[in-house]
């Protein structure tokens, strides 16, 4: 139900389900209209974003058109300038359409009711901060830089000197949408750059450099209902094969080829590691450049001018196969310019062009790529056949990482004639789309997982898995182990329910960003309660702890595969609840929790369902770790000692993170027994 009410200085307020979210005056107008000119830089996937501002016209005047309690019409002015609102209950969302000369306007502003205490989640993947309130959050997407401000001098290097070290809000993977505290959603369907500043306390000011297509908001009686219906709303990722659940997903490349992965996988077996499938990512050929070993970039495992680290790849997937070992692969949405694809994209015309239309030479790495155009039907098509040919049909891959997504160049020429300002922000959901159709099509949605990082409004229709991306290998609170939990909650928040990290780690840089010891053992701690386990040995594999690196980490390692493997029934219920009501397996506390104001900002702790509670110890050197107790009885699951609501310091030596269970879970049998593990 939509209804206005008129207020004392001439303006109004209108509520959805007796809801506030307008309150219009003079003073204060809900819409603004503009222009502006954009400015873009760009460095590796990196982009800096700015605008010239021309003008900012307030709509301080207002006629109402027609009105009823299921639609109302506003007509908002300034003088000449016009804007016309259109809200409509549809499917018990409240709909919002607006209508003005985007000739003239290319901004547009909208300012919507706010309270002091209020907190603000989602804006999609953000990996420095849970709570947003009081924070300006743009919406594009990027390379998350290197090192995002801790370390702050290394990052501020990066930046002055190759644009790369990133920022708080840098994401592969943002989202105009939010959840607040006062149980509402709110969902813009816009596709160029916007910005959301939470930072008034009465009011928040939502920028886009566009108009909305629909702008969405759903009221709900609690937080879980909303973060539900809103996941619902925008598409839940498919269920998982059954053979995710079976241990960790162990990544060997390198060197050595099929005899380097039988040694090193016996070894895990040997240590009693629960392993569900071995990652090469160079099962498609390395390209040797002067900077070192690359992979080729060209989705075939015999294709010409590379070499080849797996040999008679197929028959290898099927000896894994048979000893219950799933094969995973890795593409991206570039082509290396010597490979047997390019050659074949390049005569087609399938890729994005430069604007002298050549194809657009993209530096990733070190080596120029040309990269897919999909807003080409026909290449489009042509990519879902590549997977679907090279790496489902004769490699027999079981699934992959799908990278990328990001580099979509701002002076890029695409098929469509759409301009690539417009379609930056979908590359990554349409590039998601290819991998998803080409695995329905083969008829493996049920067997085969794909892994993205990139990601945008509606991605998770058509995402497999979601992992956190390129993390340093580090106890960095911005860009290392830290990171990947407001991650994972703020993605929970907007629809995602599967979600993973590199284990470890990825972005090395010898001496600064190495991989220790207590960072590996740490990190497993913490994927050993997130839906999978992956690892991955970084860029630069050679300066790392790797899971092998001694009995030490091996054993620890292999003890907290079987702990996430024995959790299967658990897990497997919570993937039920994502798949019927949009709950996330992993949760920030507030989800339960909404009425206890000290768990929202929590943001390095959370719910793995509503019966676990975990919170990772983030920093090095560290054995007692404070952690908050929400209402009812939690055990501690290493020491059976009851924890009551509020603040403790708990004893957390490496092999026993703080997790502990609720007393009346009906999985406490199964959560007892992890200790005999």
């Amino acid at each position: 139900m939509i209804r206005l009410a008129k207020t004392e200085n001439k303006g109004f307020t209108l509520f959805f389900k007796d809801f506030m979210f307008i309150n219009h005056d003079k003073k204060h107008p809900s819409f603004s209209l503009g222009d502006g000119e954009d400015i873009y830089k760009e460095n590796h996937g990196s982009f800096k974003v700015k605008e010239k501002l021309i003008k900012k016209i307030p709509l301080k005047d207002f006629t109402i058109l027609t009105e009823d309690s299921q639609q109302i019409t506003i007509e908002f002015q300034n003088e000449t300038v016009k804007l016309l609102a259109n809200f409509k209950e549809i499917e018990g969302r409240l709909e919002i359409t607006l209508d003005y000369d985007d000739q003239e306007f290319n901004r547009v502003w909208m300012e919507i009711p706010a309270s002091k205490k209020e907190a603000i989640y989602g804006c999609g993947e953000q990996f420095s901060e849970l709570n947003l309130r009081g924070k300006k959050v743009p919406i594009w997407v990027t390379e998350q830089g290197i090192g995002r401000g801790d370390p702050k001098l290394i990052t501020w290097l990066l930046n002055v000197f190759a644009g790369v070290g990133g920022h708080w809000h840098t994401t592969y993977y943002p989202q105009p949408t939010f959840v607040s505290s006062a149980n509402y959603y709110f969902h813009s369907d816009v596709k160029c750059y916007s910005e959301f500043n939470f930072k008034k306390n009465q009011r928040h000011t939502l920028y886009f450099w566009g108009n909305p297509e629909k702008i969405y908001l759903g009221k709900h009686d609690t937080a879980l209902e909303t973060v539900g219906n809103l996941a619902k709303f925008l598409g839940l990722q498919s269920k998982l094969p059954e053979w995710a659940y079976n241990g960790m997903w162990l990544a060997i490349q390198g060197k050595g080829g099929k005899k380097k992965v039988r040694e090193r996988l016996q070894k895990a077996l040997d240590a009693g590691m629960k392993v569900g499938a071995i990652w090469s990512q160079d099962w498609e050929g390395i390209k040797v450049t002067k900077f070192g070993t690359q992979l080729f970039w060209d989705w075939k495992w015999n294709g010409k001018g590379r070499e080849i680290r797996f040999p008679d790849f197929p028959d290898f997937v099927k000896e894994m196969n048979e000893k219950g070992i799933k094969y995973l692969g890795y593409i991206n949405c570039f082509l290396n310019i010597e490979g047997d694809l390019y050659k074949e994209a390049r005569a087609k015309n399938y890729c994005v062009k430069n604007p002298q239309g050549e194809d657009y030479m993209i530096y990733v790495t070190t080596f120029p790529a040309a990269l897919i155009d999909l807003t080409n039907p026909e290449a489009f098509e042509w990519i879902k056949g590549v997977i679907k040919k090279y790496m489902i049909q004769e490699a027999g891959l079981d699934g992959w990482m799908s990278d990328y997504g990001e580099y979509l160049p701002m002076d890029a020429v695409l098929h469509s004639g759409i301009s690539a300002k417009e379609y930056h922000n979908q590359y990554p959901v349409d590039w998601q789309r290819a991998n998803y159709e080409a695995v329905k099509e083969a008829g493996k949605l049920d067997e085969i997982i794909y892994f993205n990082r990139s990601g945008f409004s509606y991605v998770s229709r058509y995402s497999k898995m979601v992992w956190a991306g390129d993390q340093l290998p580090t106890f960095s609170m911005d860009d290392g182990l830290a990171s990947v939990i407001p991650a994972a909650l703020s993605l929970g928040i907007c629809g995602i329910g599967y979600y993973h990290s590199d284990l470890g780690g990825f972005t090395t840089f010898k001496p600064f960003f190495t991989r220790s010891k207590e960072l590996i053992m740490r990190w497993a701690e913490q994927s050993c309660f997130t839906m999978a386990m992956r690892s991955h040995e970084g860029n630069q594999p050679e300066h790392n702890v790797q899971f092998d690196e001694d009995e030490k980490v091996l054993q620890h390692i292999a003890k907290f595969t079987q702990i996430h493997v024995h959790l299967t029934p658990y897990l497997k219920a919570l993937s039920e609840e994502y798949q019927k009501s949009g709950i996330p397996p992993m949760r920030p506390l507030f989800l339960h929790y909404e009425n206890d104001e000290a768990v929202h900002n929590l943001k390095y702790q959370y719910l793995l369902g509503k019966d676990l509670l975990i919170a990772p110890v983030v920093n090095k050197k560290k054995t007692n770790w404070d952690v908050y107790i929400p209402e009812t009885e939690w055990i501690h699951l290493w020491s059976d000692k009851k924890y009551a609501k509020g603040w403790h310091e708990v004893d957390s030596p490496i092999g026993q993170p703080p997790v502990f269970y609720r007393k009346d879970s009906s999985f406490t049998d199964l959560f007892k027994q992890i200790k005999t593990l």
